[in-house]
């Protein structure tokens, strides 16, 4: 990611949370700033924030699940700063409740932005750095819940655990080909952050759940601890990044009981061992 002019990076839901502190940390490394959000207000104050700060840094207000919006995203950095080097498909929102009572709806916005919005910034972007013929960088945010499942998270455990799995096949294609691109997923646990305002209650039980999902992001690790812990395995081209350890027990189980064929079972110390995350 050598540039005299420093590494350009592309973030997006970059107004809040883990979004926001991974640009302000690429500030602080001099990368070039390309941020996005649906959350205009929010976005173009981040940018303002980090120019007054001294960084190189424009805004594009995008909706990550559609393409087009994506495409454009794509075509702003080029023509701002000719290139990018790095891509933060960071975007996401909750959803919580019994599976079967979330609206088609709920399901489809989750499905947009969680999932969608790293299959649209890879269909957008990887090809820009096949292209480019120089080292670049996929982060793509997962969550503990992409590898772990807890009840009354349907919606987000599923696009989690596909973001999972994409990044997976993503590493194994590039490194066939030999490129010059790797990835990350990002999978944390509790990150303090307004990510509970995305979601929508269903009932009394989603409602309670959710207060008690709320209270432990809020209570969880500040997005600035986060993103040093990103931006090192960057540096090293890690493509699992664990801000959080104590799930590992929990997956230890998991892989145990797939192996020997048993049914799952839930234990409320996977949810206190944090197995969540928040954008």
């Amino acid at each position: 990611m050598s540039n005299e002019q420093g590494p350009v990076a592309v973030i997006t839901g970059a107004a809040s949370g883990i979004g926001r502190g991974l640009a302000e940390h690429a500030a602080k490394l001099g990368m070039r700033l390309v941020l996005a959000d649906l959350d205009a207000p929010g976005l173009h104050a981040l940018c303002d924030e980090l120019k007054v700060g001294g960084a190189q840094a424009i805004a594009c207000v995008t909706d990550v699940g559609d393409l087009a919006h994506v495409e454009r995203l794509r075509d702003v950095a080029v023509e701002h700063f000719g290139g990018v080097d790095l891509l933060f498909n960071n975007a996401g929102v909750m959803q919580t409740g019994y599976s079967w009572e979330i609206s088609q709806a709920q399901w489809q916005r989750m499905l947009n932005v969680n999932l969608n919005g790293v299959i649209n910034g890879i269909r957008s972007f990887v090809p820009l750095f096949l292209r480019q013929g120089r080292p670049a960088h996929v982060i793509n945010t997962a969550s503990l819940a992409g590898l772990l499942s807890s009840p009354l998270m349907a919606p987000y455990n599923v696009t989690k655990q596909a973001v999972v799995a994409l990044s997976e096949t993503l590493h194994y294609e590039l490194t066939m080909l030999g490129a010059q691109v790797s990835v990350s997923v990002v999978c944390p646990g509790p990150v303090a952050s307004e990510i509970m305002a995305s979601n929508q209650v269903v009932d009394a039980t989603g409602s309670a759940f959710s207060e008690l999902l709320d209270s432990s992001i809020r209570k969880g690790m500040t997005p600035g601890e986060l993103a040093e812990q990103v931006f090192a395995a960057i540096a090293q081209k890690r493509f699992w990044v664990f801000p959080h350890k104590g799930f590992k027990p929990a997956l230890e189980r998991r892989v145990h009981s797939i192996l020997e064929e048993t049914n799952p079972q839930f234990q409320m110390t996977d949810v206190e061992e944090p197995a969540h995350a928040a954008r």
